[in-house]
């Protein structure tokens, strides 16, 4: 890989946001490589039992978000 010279506080803070951004989703594409710690394992195993004991206990990823930016605008 090639060393990358950036001049991080030369870079806008929408131009530092996009270079996080697209940081990231180069991250997310390669997630099959990392494996699931024993942990992190354990934890999505007993998700899925609370999950499949009461499905209908969660909330739906919209009303979630939903609060979440409802949270972050009164807070800004």
């Amino acid at each position: 890989m090639q060393p990358i010279d950036l001049k991080l506080s030369e870079l806008s803070v929408a131009e530092r946001i996009q270079l996080a951004e697209d940081l990231w989703d180069s991250v997310a594409a390669d997630t099959g490589e990392l494996p699931l710690t024993d942990a992190q394992r354990a934890e999505l195993e007993l998700r899925l039992a609370d999950f499949e004991r009461d499905a209908g206990s969660g909330e739906p990823w919209e009303v979630v978000r939903e609060r979440i930016q409802k949270r972050l605008a009164q807070a800004g």
